[in-house]
């Protein structure tokens, strides 16, 4: 089984973990290992490729940066649990779509643990509870291989998503784990993601690193 390495890193700033994860996939090669990263972010808007300013209604105090995922605007912040998969698509034997699919499924898998039902929408990647929406999922593949990844809303305060049309859609209902029920620290929900993920992706996962920081090694690897 291919390996991965999920590591579990202090709260940051988006901008330099985003540079930095474009590095390593402008560098990586065959051999570059597969990471899987997992944290929360400063508070900010973030803007798809397929963005529309027309749906950042008023950002306010909090930053608005334009990025290269796909999808439309979406908002992270403290509370939210931040999965970043650094994985080679071609080594895994899988396309764009398939990433996608699996992505959900890891979604699905964990809140079904919990005992909550998360539901797919044709034309609307992410994860639903009912009408509320508590993950979303904005990729990049770049010669194969996966930066940007999903965003789950754990314990976080969700006012900022008013501000906003959350993934484009104006009035979309935006939820998270506690107002569901499930009271748990974003480092448990991390740890039970990267075990999900790995098994839906058919890893060989090693255990959770925690980290200060973005590790070093991120970048020795892609060498």
């Amino acid at each position: 089984m291919i390996a991965l390495h999920p590591r579990f890193i202090d709260r940051q700033p988006y901008e330099p973990l985003w540079r930095a994860m474009q590095r390593y996939a402008a560098r990586r090669d065959e051999h570059a290992a597969d990471h899987l990263l997992l944290l929360e972010h400063d508070p900010i808007f973030t803007l798809g490729q397929a963005g529309k300013t027309e749906h950042v209604l008023f950002p306010g105090d909090i930053p608005v940066l334009p990025v290269d995922r796909g999808g439309q605007v979406t908002y992270h912040g403290p509370g939210q649990l931040v999965a970043y998969p650094l994985i080679d698509l071609r080594r895994l034997g899988i396309g764009v779509r398939e990433l996608v699919t699996r992505l959900e499924q890891v979604g699905i898998d964990l809140l079904g643990g919990y005992g909550i039902h998360g539901e797919r929408r044709a034309g609307a990647p992410g994860i639903y509870v009912g009408a509320a929406k508590v993950m979303a999922i904005g990729i990049r593949v770049r010669r194969g291989t996966t930066f940007h990844g999903i965003a789950l809303n754990v314990d976080m305060d969700l006012e900022p998503f008013s501000r906003i049309n959350p993934c484009g859609y104006r009035g979309l209902e935006v939820i998270d784990l506690r107002r569901l029920g499930i009271k748990l620290e974003l480092s448990t929900v991390a740890t039970g993601y990267a075990q999900h993920f790995a098994r839906v992706f058919a890893y060989e996962i090693s255990p959770v690193v925690y980290d200060s920081t973005l590790p070093q090694d991120l970048e020795q690897d892609a060498a």
